[in-house]
């Protein structure tokens, strides 16, 4: 029987610009040290300074392997301005220069420029009910 699926139909050569999952998260705490070391000893997280970093792999890339960054931020730090929640979630995506088009071409509010470091590219945002957004799209 011939598969009907199109090579172009696969997730795998998906080249829309788009969040792909989620990247990280982040959250104020009163002593971000102590709530490492508390996810550390009773939760088994490896943490070190910044939080803990979990890996996997996609499921359509079996070789490519991701992560999600969780951090704990002390209560009040500037990073999640201007939004005033306690959270922020970091979201992978694909093709970052595209999809800021895009939300610009949407009336979505984008905080600052899209800015590279050798782990990928970075760009904030807000949603509709004010939270700040991050975007990375990994090396």
């Amino acid at each position: 029987m011939e598969d009907s699926k199109n090579q172009t139909d696969s997730p795998t050569n998906d080249n829309t610009p788009k969040v792909t999952g989620i990247g990280g998260i982040f959250f104020f705490s009163d002593n971000p040290q102590e709530t490492r070391e508390w996810y550390a000893k009773n939760l088994g997280f490896d943490v070190n300074e910044w939080g803990s970093t979990f890996e996997s792999r996609k499921i359509n890339k079996p070789d490519e392997i991701t992560s999600t960054q969780w951090s704990p931020f002390k209560k009040g730090d500037d990073y999640f301005s201007p939004s005033k929640k306690d959270f922020m979630i970091n979201y992978q995506v694909q093709h970052i220069e595209e999809l800021v088009e895009q939300l610009k071409q949407n009336g979505v509010t984008v905080l600052d420029d899209i800015e590279s470091f050798d782990y990928g590219k970075f760009v904030h945002i807000l949603d509709a009910d004010g939270n700040k957004i991050e975007l990375w799209e990994p090396v």
